[in-house]
């Protein structure tokens, strides 16, 4: 069983669009958990569809360690990112994470990364989707 774990905070509006986008393609063989910096993130992802959810720091920092795919914005490996919500230890957790991580770029985090071109939202979550997909041999 290989796990892939959507991480966000704030009201999870990054989150809960890439369950959508991700979660349909996903085999039998594949679990989707969704891990919220706060409730009201968590709350949002599994309404979008995540088999399962959880919160806080504990909890980004078990799963980031028992996944094979982390997807997120790109704040969940920052200490103190996403307006303080991702503690050094969640970002540790996640950075050191021998996961595959597909990060989403956002300026809101002060972080512009070189070689990646201007898109919408959409199209960032979308791209990230197709990445996860192709990772997972789907």
């Amino acid at each position: 069983m290989r796990t892939v774990l959507i991480l966000d905070g704030q009201g999870g509006g990054v989150g809960s669009q890439l369950v959508k986008l991700l979660g349909p393609r996903l085999r039998e063989d594949c679990r989707l958990l969704c891990v919220g910096t706060n409730v009201a993130a968590t709350a949002a992802m599994l309404k979008a569809g995540a088999a399962q959810g959880a919160t806080g720091e504990n909890a980004v920092v078990y799963n980031a360690a028992r996944a094979d795919v982390i997807l997120g914005p790109i704040g969940v490996v920052l200490a103190n990112g996403i307006l303080g919500e991702v503690s050094p230890a969640m970002a540790a957790a996640v950075s050191g994470s021998g996961a595959v991580k597909i990060l989403i770029p956002s300026s809101s985090c002060g972080v512009h990364v070189a070689g990646v071109e201007e898109c919408r939202l959409e199209e960032y979550l979308r791209r990230a989707a197709d990445l996860a997909a192709r990772e997972l041999g789907l």
